[in-house]
């Protein structure tokens, strides 16, 4: 029998390419494609993957396994949920392997934005390629993980290109190991974006240091937090409960003017509990009054990821 997540995938999918070309080594950079038209910007989706279950997955730690999220069964999806826009953070189960990714931004280049994976010592050259195709920041997945060394000279020598280019750092790590990466980063001037609310520990909750950490960054002015992935914060709906009350917080010590939404599509590791609707509706949950939210989907997401509005 179908589950729910097969069976909406089935109804959208129009099938996605057997393969990827031959791309430029650690950018995956594809010939340009004829440009889709460019679209008013009505709301913005700030997190989210595509991905072939055929593609190489260096770290297989949190790959999924048995489907593909191309960048067709996306835009279908955003379409059917009243979404316009959208930001492609790189799966950490591809690796610096930006290339499919790079392909979709290069097929919606007026719907699309990216977060790419690199490795610090990637060429300027690399990083030009990449941002003519629509990357406008990196991602640190250090969940598990060790703290980078963001002194060493590949790290001060990416840090500098990235303050040059205006792009930001897209942290997602545990509340509680989020201070030794961000103090850094904002301290070189870079801007951060967190994901899924911090990832504050399920017991504690708003009570995690880790999370009142993160709270006390508001006023810095240089870190956004994505209003994602309540499901990662705790399993038989405490993430949610988490997400209820730390939005209070958030909203007292960021305001709406660093806050952003993403529906975590396709829902790595939750494919049978979490679906898309059902993220978007929450943050009419967390945000009742449509002024906010038009903040949250539009307003903060067309200048953080610099989308035309």
């Amino acid at each position: 029998m179908l589950t729910r997540r097969e069976f909406t995938m089935s109804l959208i999918a129009t099938g996605a390419s057997a393969g990827v070309a031959s791309l430029t080594a650690c950018t995956g950079i594809l010939p340009a494609v004829e440009a889709t038209t460019t679209a008013s910007l009505m709301a913005v989706d700030c997190h989210a993957h595509v991905f072939l279950r055929s593609l190489s997955m260096p770290d297989r730690r949190r790959a999924p396994s048995g489907y593909d999220a191309s960048p067709d069964d996306y835009w279908k999806t955003l379409h059917a949920n009243g979404m316009t826009h959208g930001v492609l953070v790189q799966p950490s189960f591809l690796g610096t392997d930006n290339s499919y990714m790079v392909e979709a931004l290069r097929q919606y280049p007026d719907r699309l934005r990216g977060i790419a994976v690199v490795d610090p010592s990637i060429s300027v050259a690399q990083l030009d390629l990449l941002q003519a195709a629509g990357v406008v920041g990196i991602r640190l997945n250090q969940v598990g993980l060790p703290t980078p060394d963001f002194a060493s000279p590949a790290w001060r020598g990416l840090l500098k290109q990235l303050r040059l280019r205006n792009w930001q750092v897209e942290v997602h790590q545990l509340a509680h190991g989020l201070q030794p990466i961000i103090d850094p980063l904002v301290d070189a001037g870079i801007d951060v974006v967190v994901d899924h609310f911090g990832r504050p520990d399920p017991q504690l909750g708003v009570d995690d240091p880790g999370f009142n950490y993160l709270l006390k960054q508001g006023a810095s002015g240089k870190v956004w937090i994505k209003l994602s992935g309540a499901y990662r914060n705790g399993a038989n709906g405490r993430g949610q409960q988490v997400a209820l009350q730390a939005m209070p917080l958030l909203r007292e010590t960021y305001g709406l003017k660093q806050l952003v939404w993403g529906s975590d599509w396709p829902h790595t590791l939750f494919e049978r509990t979490a679906f898309y609707a059902d993220q978007r509706q929450l943050l009419n949950q967390w945000l009742p009054e449509a002024r906010d939210r038009q903040q949250v989907l539009v307003d903060v997401p067309a200048r953080l990821f610099g989308f035309p509005v």
